[in-house]
């Protein structure tokens, strides 16, 4: 039976594995900070545990710190004197009874239901052990966990990781993590497609010809080696981030906008989903890479992949997805671009303009602040009939309501405290999912050098021909004034 979402003054001790951790340090302390500050959790204990033997003190120090240096908003003195009164910490090495112990301790005086939430932070092979350490400790019964990313990395290791999670957890209460889905801009793919008379009726085969989801980055590997080495850009990024924006994109109008139904959906995209041919699949590697300080000479690990994929449904039949990421690429963005179907005849003169930069797009901005842009052809004013391309723009920076957004992994902390499964994939996606990958992973095509600060080996044009790629944005996104 589906636990009903609790409400936001349901007290909540959140156990923070990994608690160190840069995870924790950028985005995890400072946004379980905010969620106390602005009274969203406003009854909230933290217990932070990891393999570092610090102090209780030692970690209210590392949690100040880690919110002074990444917290985009100011810290008020009063709020942060109460907060810092609720962080314990046991270090990983004391065991299960001490960790049973803190969190006990922790919630003294505290009024109940108490929502036990654990943030598992940790490395994908630490997960199990996390789980086992949660067992013995007791902290099992009524309690919600979130897993990082990625979960498993084949169909065989998915279905081997849940069946290990589901001996101690029921899946009602596991929440698979993907911050992408926490941000504003997706969230927002469900408003334009389902609020608006305008958008829901073009949404399929007839109107859009093809969809294109770019997230490329800028940075390197930032000292991961040994995580990425293992992993790639395929299974770092794609099945565990583009695969799920794809879901949203395509997915059907739900019966209603409970978890369980948008899941639903998303799911049934995922089952449409036909396997990927590696012929359809380009990998890259950025040049410097194998130099890189615990890579191996001759890895053949891509650190880029493009690939397009299709869904086997009456909305979608025909219709090209294109996915592309890497490392290194000349610019970081987070794009999803709806290409839409030309006119079939134009009566514009030759020499006007029409199609000459491409199709109407609209297109969506997954950065932390929303933005969206539909652009269309228009009458270039003056004499004769020269059209230009005109770009609607809408930017959250742009609302009154601006300061009340909340970063992704915020809005995934507070929705699974209160249980809404919205933005969360399930066991069975995840394995849907690695299921279609298998091809791919099994007949896996070479691996293509590309130059750092490009946009990627040269054989993604011939993926996407006669289209061409949305990246590099030429529309400019309107400046904040």
């Amino acid at each position: 039976m589906t636990q009903a979402p609790t409400t936001q003054e349901t007290s909540t001790t959140v156990v923070l594995f990994g608690a160190t951790g840069d995870l924790a340090r950028r985005k995890l302390l400072p946004g379980l900070f905010r969620l106390f500050a602005t009274h969203l959790l406003g009854d909230l204990r933290v217990v932070g545990t990891s393999m570092e033997d610090l102090t209780r003190d030692e970690f209210i120090d590392l949690t100040r710190k880690s919110i002074d240096d990444f917290s985009k908003h100011a810290v008020d003195e009063k709020i942060w004197g109460a907060f810092a009164k609720r962080l314990y910490y046991v270090p990983s090495s004391a065991g299960p009874a001490a960790l049973e112990k803190t969190v006990r301790e922790a919630e003294e005086g505290m009024p109940e239901p108490i929502q036990l939430l654990h943030y598992l932070s940790v490395p994908p092979k630490a997960a199990l052990d996390v789980i086992g350490t949660l067992r013995e400790a007791g902290l099992v019964k009524g309690a919600r966990v979130i897993m990082e990313k990625p979960f498993g990395t084949d169909l065989a290791s998915a279905r081997a990781l849940n069946a290990a999670v589901h001996e101690v957890f029921d899946e009602q209460q596991i929440f698979r993590i993907d911050h992408f889905l926490g941000k504003e801009a997706a969230l927002n793919i469900l408003a334009f497609r389902f609020a608006n008379g305008l958008f829901e009726p073009i949404w399929h085969r007839n109107f859009i010809e093809h969809v294109q989801i770019d997230v490329p980055e800028e940075l390197g590997l930032e000292g991961r080696a040994g995580f990425y080495e293992g992993t790639g850009a395929f299974r770092d990024m794609v099945v565990t981030h583009l695969f799920q924006v794809l879901g949203f994109t395509a997915m059907e109008p739900p019966t209603s906008l409970e978890p369980e139904a948008i899941t639903e959906e998303k799911n049934k995209v995922f089952r449409s989903m036909l396997p990927l041919e590696p012929m359809d699949v380009v990998r890259g590697q950025y040049q410097g890479y194998r130099d890189e300080k615990g890579v191996h000479p001759e890895s053949e690990t891509e650190t880029f992949v493009a690939l397009k994929c299709r869904i086997d449904n009456w909305r979608w039949a025909g219709v090209p997805f294109y996915l592309r990421t890497g490392k290194k690429m000349a610019e970081g963005q987070r794009i999803i671009s709806i290409a839409f179907r030309e006119p079939p005849k134009s009566m514009f003169p030759q020499g006007s303009g029409v199609g000459q930069h491409g199709p109407d797009h609209l297109t969506f901005d997954l950065a932390d602040e929303a933005r969206m842009s539909l652009s269309f052809y228009g009458k270039r004013p003056g004499p004769g009939f020269r059209l230009d391309k005109l770009s609607m723009q809408f930017a959250v920076h742009d609302t009154d309501w601006a300061g009340s957004v909340l970063e992704a992994y915020e809005r995934l902390i507070y929705d699974a405290v209160r249980g809404d499964r919205t933005l969360f994939t399930t066991a069975e996606g995840i394995e849907r999912l690695w299921e279609i990958s298998q091809p791919l992973i099994d007949n896996e095509p070479p691996v293509r050098p590309y130059a750092p600060g490009s946009w990627g080996p040269n054989q993604i044009h011939q993926l996407v021909a006669p289209r061409t790629w949305r990246l590099p944005f030429e529309r400019k996104w309107r400046e904040k004034h």
